[in-house]
């Protein structure tokens, strides 16, 4: 057993490594635009299912809470959690809809969405990305090899070049904790 948990452990510091390495540019460019974005008054829209959307509650309460330091609440909501407004969706439409009726009601111009999914091809992930994109929020995709059908729809593309979704998830999750502490960095460098 122990094998195994070391196996794991080497296995998951190598995806995360290269997946950061090799993404460092794009993500300060990423916490630079998040920033702008909660600067400017808007907010960020995050969404994925199942692990996904455990992600996207945690980064989520990151920026409403705090994540490092002692700072203003920061506008970020998880389109994971109205259990109300999900299962009216699903059941009344389809599940398809249940981001996309949300983007489509909460997001403005020049709001951020993130959009979390681990093969890249979630219906409701990718439908909802789509819109974000025709109304002209700045778009990020979490994805793993590739980036799936949401890289068309991707303003910045984080694909995680692994097969194994525990793998892409423990790395999303760092990458969302590193813009968590890029942009408050940026937005309170006094601190």
């Amino acid at each position: 057993m122990k094998e195994i948990i070391l196996e794991i452990l080497k296995e998951s510091l190598d995806v995360k490594e290269r997946f950061i390495r090799s993404h460092a540019e794009k993500i300060m460019q990423a916490a630079d635009r998040m920033a702008q974005c909660l600067i400017s008054g808007h907010k960020i829209l995050l969404f994925g299912n199942g692990g996904s959307a455990a992600d996207a509650q945690h980064i989520a309460a990151e920026f409403i809470n705090r994540f490092r330091i002692e700072r203003p609440p920061l506008a970020a909501i998880a389109l994971t959690t109205d259990t109300s407004v999900i299962t009216s969706i699903g059941n009344d439409y389809h599940f398809d809809e249940i981001f996309d009726k949300q983007i489509r009601a909460l997001g403005k111009k020049d709001d951020t969405a993130i959009g979390i999914s681990t093969s890249g091809n979630s219906p409701n992930v990718v439908k909802a990305m789509k819109t974000a994109k025709e109304m002209n929020l700045h778009t990020m995709a979490f994805s793993g090899a590739g980036g799936g059908n949401m890289a068309a729809y991707a303003d910045m593309l984080f694909a995680v070049e692994s097969g194994v979704t525990a793998r892409i998830q423990e790395s999303h999750i760092t990458l969302g904790h590193i813009l968590c502490e890029l942009t408050e960095r940026i937005l309170f460098p006094e601190v």
